[in-house]
């Protein structure tokens, strides 16, 4: 039984104000999806990819920077849908060969660590769903309609990131009630929530940032050469 990944790549990126698509944006000479890959390419505990992007980009993806870059665990290009939870659903329903874990990760986190991706596996093999998260640092208040706040125990409050691993025919029960009832979640962990499942959380890490502004392009660059340097 494999260890698959769905690679989320077919956001539109509107808030990174560019004629390209985040994804392709270089980070360290490549682009930003290439970087992703390649530390799932490296994993040993990853079996196969499967890449999720809009229909319109699936073969300049194919030639652009699975094959210039020679992924060789990379399955297939999945055609992305309207939202990031159709997109998923698309890869799940993608699969045709026997899968225990399905991990899910954000093409956009190019950061990500081995460690996070390994723990996450052994995590889900052992309680059935596990995701990434770092607690929040700063106060976090909730504000109503009429601008009146709440402050929250911020000792309670983790920010999810990816990767998210799930046991692979939970999380594909958990998309199909999802669209049964209609029911759009934030994140892959909110479905499976959803169905009464506990979720085991993972500390994560700071430097996993998802890259959607300009400005975290700028820090993911420095990180980058920081990371490049310790090597």
């Amino acid at each position: 039984m494999k260890t698959l990944a769905l690679i989320t790549a077919a956001g539109k990126g509107l808030r990174m104000q560019s004629p390209i698509p985040k994804q392709y944006l270089l980070l360290g000479g490549r682009p930003i999806l290439a970087q992703t890959l390649s530390v799932f390419e490296k994993c040993p505990d990853i079996d196969g990819v499967y890449v999720i992007v809009p229909q319109d980009q699936m073969e300049m993806v194919q030639r652009d920077i699975i094959e210039k870059y020679r992924f060789k665990k990379v399955l297939k290009v999945v055609r992305g849908g309207k939202t990031r939870q159709q997109s998923v659903y698309n890869g799940l329903k993608a699969i045709r060969s026997d899968c225990a874990i399905v991990v899910v990760h954000d093409g956009v986190r190019p950061l990500v660590r081995e460690r996070l991706i390994t723990e996450s596996i052994q995590a889900a093999r052992k309680h059935g769903a596990a995701v990434v998260g770092v607690p929040a640092r700063d106060t976090i208040k909730r504000a109503t309609a009429g601008k009146k706040l709440k402050t929250l125990d911020r000792e309670e409050i983790w920010m999810a990131q990816t990767p998210q691993s799930f046991q692979f025919p939970l999380l594909l029960k958990a998309y199909q009630k999802a669209e049964e009832d209609g029911f759009q979640g934030t994140d892959d962990a909110a479905l499976v929530e959803r169905l009464g499942h506990p979720v085991t959380l993972i500390q994560g890490d700071y430097t996993n940032i998802k890259i959607t502004t300009p400005e975290d392009l700028a820090l993911a660059e420095t990180l980058f050469e920081r990371g490049k340097k310790r090597k």
